[in-house]
């Protein structure tokens, strides 16, 4: 839609005049110039009249929003926001002010980039952070994951009410069963009360980690990342390749400093039992029963183990 400028630049003379004019009657008969001369009686017809440019904006935005065709395709001046009209008396004059504000959408957008701004994640797909959660979806999918979702729910309303314990979770079960959707969605749900947090998927980022040897820098940033996250995911632990090194000096370095300072929380096919005999051994140096141990002493104790029964949601989905 042109602006009221651009319609009145092609007019000269009389017909300038008698156009304007006959913008102004439409404006004035406008449901939501009326609306707003129903809420401030005050407003004098004059006032209104010389402030014509405002009121067409004003109306030119409301009928946009009210046939929305969404954020993307705005056709407002301004894309997300529309003109907000308000009264103002400034040494007893009266003045219509105009302002533009966000809209629902846009106000949605800005909170979820506010979200996406406090996590990180390393080898997680996107889609699992990125789309939209649904407490009821979520118990609904399967009846037998209800215990392990509502011991999730539990947590974060927790969280929400007494703050961040030092303690996470340790979230185990078969294949597919859903274990990150459920950490994701807790991730999400905690960054919007500001929290910071990091998704590590733990095959991907071990082999990435051997990479980084050679790469002090990167290798000291991506650590004291995960030191300093308000909250640390390691998805999928148990299914890493472990070397010595990723081992006693990274992981071993990480969760010595988050122990006691800040939640850690995991997802793996093992239970505690299982991931320690998994964190036993390595390819290099076979089985090394008490660096296992030492390892599962930093994780074991700070956590809260939730056992997550159900189906395999990715052959559901098939």
């Amino acid at each position: 839609m042109d602006s009221l400028g651009q319609l009145l630049k092609q007019m000269r003379g009389p017909s300038f005049i008698q156009r304007s004019q006959e913008i102004a009657d439409e404006l004035l008969r406008d449901p939501a110039v009326r609306g707003l001369r129903q809420e401030h009686p005050e407003l004098e017809e004059s006032l209104l009249r010389m402030n014509v440019t405002r009121l067409y904006q004003f109306a030119a935005d409301r009928r946009h929003c009210e046939r929305c065709p969404g954020l993307e395709r705005c056709p407002n001046d301004f894309q997300g926001h529309y003109s907000k009209l308000e009264v103002e008396v400034v040494n007893g004059i009266t003045e219509l002010v105009e302002r533009k504000v966000p809209c629902a959408l846009q106000t949605a957008k800005q909170q979820e980039d506010q979200i996406k701004k406090r996590i990180r994640s390393f080898y997680v797909d996107e889609r699992a952070l990125s789309e939209g959660y649904n407490e009821v979806e979520i118990m609904g999918k399967d009846r037998n994951r209800a215990p392990a979702v509502n011991q999730v729910f539990r947590y974060i309303r927790d969280v929400r009410e007494n703050g961040l314990p030092n303690k996470g979770l340790y979230l185990y079960g078969s294949f597919g069963t859903g274990k990150t959707f459920l950490m994701s969605y807790l991730l999400h749900e905690l960054a919007i009360t500001g929290h910071t947090g990091v998704i590590v998927y733990m095959p991907d980022f071990v082999e990435d980690l051997k990479g980084m040897l050679s790469d002090n820098v990167k290798l000291k940033e991506t650590v004291e990342l995960m030191k300093a996250c308000d909250l640390l995911i390691f998805d999928d632990i148990g299914a890493e390749n472990l070397s010595p090194w990723v081992r006693d000096h990274v992981l071993g370095s990480i969760l010595n400093y988050r122990m006691n300072r800040k939640p850690t929380f995991y997802t793996s096919n093992y239970a505690l039992d299982g991931l320690e005999k998994h964190l036993s051994f390595t390819n290099k140096d076979g089985e090394e029963g008490h660096k296992g141990q030492r390892l599962m002493d930093r994780i074991a104790p700070f956590v809260d183990v939730v056992h997550l029964h159900g189906e395999n949601q990715r052959h559901r989905q098939g």
